[in-house]
């Protein structure tokens, strides 16, 4: 995979697929107060505001997928990624709200 080509996305449906198979690790970008209203089980919080601190720090034993609201802030983390060098790693498509329109109805929507 070219690592400095566009960012591949994914959809929830797959995200969730692929998390119950335990084959991710599903990060969420938002910050806090976004996480508090509503989150993904599973998923593993890196504000983007403080991407400076952890950026560099993600596991890299099993592809990463990024998510945050509606997928614009995840797509520029997995930008960043792929340009440090990270190979696997993919945005997902319409952040947590597409997640509870088409996957999780349960999950708060703000």
């Amino acid at each position: 995979m070219n690592q400095h080509g566009p960012v591949r996305n994914a959809t929830p449906v797959e995200v969730k697929q692929q998390l119950e198979r335990g084959e991710i690790h599903l990060i969420d970008v938002r910050e806090p107060a976004e996480a508090a209203q509503s989150r993904i089980e599973g998923a593993e919080l890196y504000p983007m505001s403080q991407a400076a601190v952890w950026i560099n720090d993600l596991p890299r034993d099993k592809p990463l997928v990024i998510h945050c609201h509606h997928g614009g802030r995840s797509l520029q983390v997995a930008s960043a990624l792929l340009s440090r060098g990270y190979s696997d790693v993919r945005n997902m498509d319409g952040g947590i709200e597409e997640w509870s329109q088409t996957v999780d109805p349960q999950i708060p929507r703000y």
